[in-house]
C-alpha cells in the first residue's frame, strides 16, 4: 500500500512533452464556413505520429475534441464519445457529418495510452460553421 500511496502521482502521469512542439487544424480554416460532410486535416511539427500503445520517442496520436466547452482532465487518458474522437491508429485527417450551425475543433497530442503530453499539446481553437 505504501508503493502505491509513493508513485500514485506517476500512475496517469503524461509523457513529458518535447520542446518546440505544434499542433494545429491544416483545413478548415478559423472562421470558414463549409458543407457537412467536412475533412478536418491534422498538422504536427517537432513530433511524429504513431498509433496507440506504440511506444516510441517523440510520437503521439490525435485526438479532435467537438464542440466541447470544458477541457477534459490532462492528467488522465482522454474520453471517448461523439465529442472526443481517438485516431489511434495514427490517422492524420477525419471526414465528419456536422449538423448545420457553427462547431468547434480542437487537437490535443495523446500519448500511447490516450494520456496528453506534459505539458498538454494544444491546438488552438478554431470554429467553424456548416452552411
Amino acid at each position: 500500500m505504501l508503493w502505491l500511496a509513493l508513485y500514485a502521482p506517476q500512475i496517469n502521469a503524461g509523457t513529458p512533452a518535447p520542446d518546440g512542439v505544434m499542433l494545429y487544424i491544416i483545413s478548415p480554416a478559423n472562421g470558414e464556413q463549409v458543407n457537412s460532410p467536412v475533412t478536418v486535416r491534422f498538422g504536427l511539427k517537432g513530433m511524429g505520429v504513431a498509433p496507440a500503445g506504440i511506444e516510441r520517442e517523440k510520437t503521439g496520436h490525435h485526438h479532435l475534441l467537438i464542440d466541447v466547452e470544458a477541457m477534459p482532465a490532462m492528467d488522465k487518458p482522454l474520453p471517448s464519445d461523439e465529442n472526443h474522437r481517438h485516431f489511434g491508429g495514427g490517422q492524420t485527417e477525419v471526414t465528419l457529418d456536422l449538423a448545420k450551425g457553427s462547431h468547434t475543433l480542437q487537437l490535443v497530442l495523446g500519448d500511447k495510452d490516450h494520456i496528453p503530453f506534459d505539458p498538454p499539446i494544444l491546438s488552438e481553437k478554431i470554429t467553424i460553421t456548416v452552411k
